[in-house]
């Protein structure tokens, strides 16, 4: 039998690799607990609620400030397969960074199939670049500003930071402090073969296009790669397919696999100021770029 991707022969066994919602027991639990926490989030801490960055309706930003101005600066993209979720439940990333000191700023995008991906991460840089350029009217230092996000929002983020910012938007051309990536996709190939194909619509273009392991370039931005031990093993891969890729190119990068997590609860972690996913973001947005 011809095999579809790496060693993947039919459908059935792409989905059993990347359709999280069956990698665990009961996907409900995990998703009220984003849904609970953010409402926590959103009464416990100073928002700034749907802040448009773009065009369109859906091109919106959730703004949670620091208490002291000048605050070092995390935006993060949420997941969801690019097809579903909104900022709106991951309001619960603030809690964590707010108690260091962070300004955390969560991008809502339009969803598949109602535009493409190609949409989606222009979307997605769209709203970095509003944060390099406005986030000190919100209290914010434009000049240490970390970007990270889950799942297809890790996939974003590495769109975001192989970004040709200098060319395309007249930034900086590695504005960013650091990026962090938790579980996330960066070869779409896969996917073409899996059950949300139908909604993603991902053809040669589109996948040669919107795959951050075929647009590594050379930058002083370090990352960190972190996914969760107890997920399905093609995110661990693909984020260490990444991982060396990104190393290729003369990148620094640390890695993280956090032994208890699956796929869900990798970033659980931005809820405690203690946490590795803090305590890393705090430190790359304080380091001088050398």
């Amino acid at each position: 039998m011809a095999t579809l991707y790496r060693q993947f022969s039919t459908h059935a066994e792409i989905d059993a690799e990347y359709d999280v919602d069956r990698s665990v027991p009961d996907f409900l639990v995990y998703a009220r607990h984003y849904i609970e926490e953010s409402r926590l989030a959103r009464h416990r801490l100073r928002a700034e609620l749907d802040i448009p960055y773009g065009p369109t309706r859906e091109e919106t930003l959730d703004i949670f400030p620091a208490a002291e101005r000048n605050a070092p600066v995390f935006v993060f993209i949420h997941g969801g397969y690019w097809r579903m979720l909104t900022s709106k439940e991951f309001s619960c990333v603030a809690l964590g960074l707010n108690q260091l000191g962070i300004t955390t700023v969560v991008v809502n995008y339009a969803l598949a199939p109602k535009v493409s991906i190609d949409e989606i991460s222009r979307q997605a840089r769209a709203a970095v670049a509003w944060v390099l350029r406005r986030i000190e009217r919100h209290g914010g230092d434009p000049t240490r500003v970390v970007v990270g996000g889950h799942s297809a929002g890790g996939h974003l983020s590495a769109m975001c930071v192989q970004t040709n910012w200098a060319e395309d938007y007249g930034l900086p051309q590695d504005p960013l402090r650091g990026v962090v990536m938790v579980s996330g996709l960066f070869d779409l190939r896969p996917l073409r073969y899996s059950n949300m194909q139908p909604q993603l619509q991902l053809d040669d273009g589109v996948i040669q296009r919107n795959s951050p392991l075929f647009h590594l370039r050379q930058t002083p931005t370090p990352m960190l790669i972190t996914w969760g031990g107890i997920e399905p093993g093609e995110f661990q891969r693909q984020s260490e397919r990444y991982l060396q890729g990104w190393k290729e190119v003369g990148n620094r990068a640390k890695t993280w696999a956090q032994p208890e997590a699956n796929h869900f609860t990798a970033i659980y972690g931005f809820e405690d100021p203690k946490s590795m996913l803090c305590q890393w973001v705090l430190q790359a947005a304080n380091t001088p770029r050398v």
